[in-house]
Parts: C-alpha cells; structure tokens; sequence
C-alpha cells in the first residue's frame, strides 16, 4: 500500500504564519515594487541582473567546490555543475527554477552544497537551454539528455548507481516531465526519490495562479503568463501531458516530497500533483508551509531552515 502524509489543517490558518514570515514576505513585496518592471528587459538582460543580484532572490555565493563538465545533447554541448563529497552513497540530480527563462546551475550553490553535505550526495545541476531562444521542447530534451548520461555515467564517474531527482519552480515541472520521458520513451525509472519544490505542473494556469493578480510576492499572474507565453510555442497544445505534467499517467513515480508556501502563487499546483501522485499509488509528502512565498527557502529565516530540514531528512531516507 502507497504512503500518503498530508499536513495538519493548522498550516492552512492565517494565524500561523509567523511574524519572521510576515516580514520576509513584506520586504519581498517592497524590493519587487521598488524596482524596474523585469519584463521591460529583454531575457539576457534579464538573467544578467538576476545574477547581479537584482531580482527578488539574495545573491547566493559561488560554491569553489564545484566543477562544472560538458556532455552532448540533442541541441549542442549541456554543461553541468557537479558538488560532490568523497564516495557519494547517491546521486542528486538537480533542475533550477526560473521560469524557463532565467535562472542558472549555479545560482543555488549553498542549498546543493547542503545537500551534498548533509546527505551525502553528488549534485549534478543541467545548465539547460532557456526560453524564448530555445523555447519547448528544447529544455526538455536537454534535460532529458542529462538524466539519461547520469544513468550510463554515474558508476564510472560516482562509483554509485542511486538516484534522486529535483529541483523548484520550472526545475520541479522539468523533473516530472524528465520522469515521464525516461518512463516512456526509454523503459527506465532510475530515480528512487523525487524533491518536487512548488512546481509549475499545468501550464493553463491553476486556480492559484489565475486568481493571484498583482501583487509582487515573487510571481504574480502576469509573471506566470509570461513565462509559459516564452515557453510554449503558440501551436503547442498546453493540455499535452508532456507541456502539463498534470495530465500525465503517473503510475510507478517514485516516491516524492512535494513543497509549497500558502503565499505561493503556484500553490495549488503542488497540492493538486501531489494527489495525483498518490491516487496513482505513489508514496507521497505534501509538506506546506505557513505563509511561504514562492521558493521560500531562498530566505534565510525559520522556516526556509524547516524546510531544508525536511528534504535533507527525505533524501536521507531515499538513499537509506
């Protein structure tokens, strides 16, 4: 029988969001507001400021442990960035968020660090191509690629053949669809955990994210509608399940740890995959977090600490 761990309904009350909470999310709200409208900016322009710092996300430091290789895909050369400890009992494959757009393999260096640290693992972050130059499937297939590497590579170059997969935001849309097509097209299910952080998983928008509106906590309803629009050429139907991993057969996923904030905008995205995953038979974690902005645990506070806790312990257990 498939394990279901839901949250206690306290989570979902106002009253518990705590005071660190309500700040972080208020100066969030005051940076975004402050600043140049992102979408005013051509994409390169926006990844630049993002990686000066000048986005909603503090700048994380440059791990000097990482490394950083090459391998062939579909579209050219994928770079990946490795954090890896001495004899990893595991391998965490990792996909950033960023809207497909932004974002980097190396602008999350401390949190892979952690993992790397805490858990034992290597890290291998995909540097995939990104929308609106490389639009759908594009990033898809360049993850793809890497999963399918790691699984030939891994023994060679780790010494181990375990393996996690995860990542936030679009990292967590692209590491479902990722299951799916080595699923699917290659008759493989390698992976032995899933750390799925406030996904993107219906592309048509869900009720959260349609009814957001305006207000700048990380992604507002244009925000996402942009995002998808750079993605997603206009003649790809969004209900395919390889686009929309919502309508995916999930069938013989491996067990995941689903993560989300009640202030994230993409907030019943998770909770609707996860009961997905479980009525497909699935061991399933819907972990939800008081007042969380979107990928919360960039923000250094109690509960972005809370939650990392969590997922050291889940991939902990995964590679028990």
């Amino acid at each position: 029988m498939s394990r279901l761990e839901l949250p206690t309904p306290d989570v979902f009350d106002e009253t518990s969001i705590s005071d660190e909470t309500r700040a972080i999310n208020a100066e969030i709200i005051k940076t975004i507001d402050a600043a140049p409208d992102q979408w005013s900016f051509p994409p390169a322009v926006m990844r630049a400021r993002r990686r000066q710092g000048l986005g909603p996300f503090p700048l994380a430091p440059r791990s000097d442990r990482a490394e950083t290789i090459e391998i062939d895909g579909p579209h050219g050369p994928v770079p990946l960035r490795i954090i890896a400890p001495d004899n990893p009992r595991g391998v965490y494959f990792h996909i950033h968020g960023g809207g497909w757009v932004i974002g980097g393999a190396d602008e999350q260096d401390p949190r892979l660090e952690r993992i790397a640290d805490n858990c034992g693992l290597a890290v291998v972050s995909v540097e995939y191509r990104m929308a609106p130059e490389h639009p759908y499937p594009q990033p898809c297939d360049d993850c793809e690629a890497a999963a399918l590497w790691l699984v030939e590579n891994a023994k060679a170059r780790f010494g181990t053949e375990r393996f996690a997969i995860g990542g936030e935001s679009a990292g967590g849309h692209l590491s479902v669809v990722t299951l799916l097509r080595l699923r699917d097209r290659h008759g493989l299910t390698p992976f032995s955990g899933a750390n799925l952080v406030a996904g993107c998983y219906d592309l048509r928008l869900t009720p959260s994210a349609k009814n957001w509106g305006t207000e700048n906590l990380i992604l507002t309803t244009r925000d996402i509608t942009n995002f998808v629009d750079r993605f997603i050429p206009r003649s790809q139907r969004l209900d395919d399940p390889d686009v929309s991993p919502i309508f995916a057969d999930v069938k013989g996923m491996p067990p995941a740890l689903f993560t989300v904030g009640t202030r994230d905008s993409l907030y019943d995205d998770s909770l609707f995959m996860a009961m997905r995953w479980a009525a497909a038979g699935n061991d399933t974690e819907l972990a939800v977090y008081p007042g969380g902005a979107h990928v919360f645990m960039a923000f250094p506070g109690a509960l972005a600490e809370q939650s990392l806790t969590r997922i050291d312990e889940f991939l902990d257990r995964t590679f028990a």
